[in-house]
Order: structure tokens, then sequence, then C-alpha cells
């Protein structure tokens, strides 16, 4: 087992910086910081959406999807580590491909809801897009490895498929935009 944490408040960072994973200290508000703190947050919105009634299929994945996350995150923690591979997006990938097969064709855009379930799985997906340009804003100044944007990229797509599947679970229906919809009335 890892190290274990008797006290969890240290001091070192009350002035500001934090040490990441190769021992250096940086600002808390560094752009590594900042990337490996929204994989953290995403990885909290996907467990509030574990939090609900799931499909089998779909509480396996999103399961699975945290342990990424979680490596994703000490990847972007520790400086020229490396922890997601090609096989992690080829993964991803392939839940794409079959949560999608049962879905209906998408001929409009949908608004993020559909039940409580569908609606946590697109906060999830919107953050996961915010985690995304906190990488690519990482790696327009620091080198990093090849599969973390490509990852988090894939990963936003299933997160709209799996928010599709849940709007159906929950015996919902997708929001769809409406492009059509009257004016606003002025005169309320």
């Amino acid at each position: 087992m890892g190290n274990r944490l008797t006290k969890i408040y240290t001091r070192t960072g009350d002035k500001g910086t934090t040490g990441l994973g190769d021992g250096s200290r940086v600002s808390k508000d560094s752009l590594r910081v900042t990337a490996y703190g929204t994989t953290d947050e995403l990885n909290s919105v996907v467990g509030m959406v574990l939090a609900h009634e799931l499909p089998a299929p779909v509480r396996t994945v999103l399961d699975e999807i945290q342990h990424h996350l979680f490596d994703l995150g000490g990847e972007l923690c520790i400086p020229g580590h490396e922890s997601l591979t090609e096989l992690h997006v080829t993964w991803l990938e392939r839940q794409l491909d079959q949560f999608n097969e049962d879905l209906p064709v998408l001929k409009d855009f949908i608004l993020p809801g559909g039940g409580h379930a569908a609606a946590a799985c697109h906060l999830a997906r919107t953050v996961c897009r915010r985690a995304e340009r906190c990488v690519i804003s990482l790696g327009a100044e620091e080198s990093l490895p090849p599969n973390s944007i490509t990852y988090l990229n894939r990963l936003s797509d299933l997160l709209f498929v799996i928010a599709r599947v849940l709007a159906r679970h929950e015996g919902g229906s997708e929001v769809l935009w409406q492009s059509n919809r009257p004016p606003l009335d002025g005169a309320s």
C-alpha cells in the first residue's frame, strides 16, 4: 500500500504554493495545477452521476473512467509521467460505439437535461470539455504525454452519448433545441 496520510493538513500550501508529484513546488494557480484540479473536479462530477440509479453497463464504464481520471490527474501532477496509453483511448471508442449503437440518429441539438442522471452526465461532459481546454493550455507551455488531450476529447463524446442513454433509462426524453421558436414577447 502507498503512503498513509495520518494528518490531512500540512500547512505547506498556506502561502499559495503546492507540491507536485516530483517534489517541485508551483503556484496553486499554475496551468498544471489548474489542469489536474479540473480533472479532479471532473472525477467528482462523474461520482455525482454514479450516485444515481444507473444501468449496470453505464455504472461499470463510469467506475472504470473514475480510475482513468485519477491516473490522468497523477500524470498531470508529475511532470514527465505517462499513465494513459492509446489503449485507454481505444477502450473509450469501443464504449462509445456500443452505447451509441441503440440510440436514434441525432437530427437536432440537445439541451442539457432529460432526467437527473442525464443532467448530471451533461454537467460531467461540460466539465470534461473545460478540463480538456486546461490541458491544451498546459500543453502549449510544457511537454505532455501524447494521450491526455485525446482521452479527454473522446471522454466528452462518451459522456454525451451516456447522457442520451440515461435520459431514456430515466423515462425522460431528450430536450431538443428549437431553432424556430417564436421570438420573446417584450411586453411581459
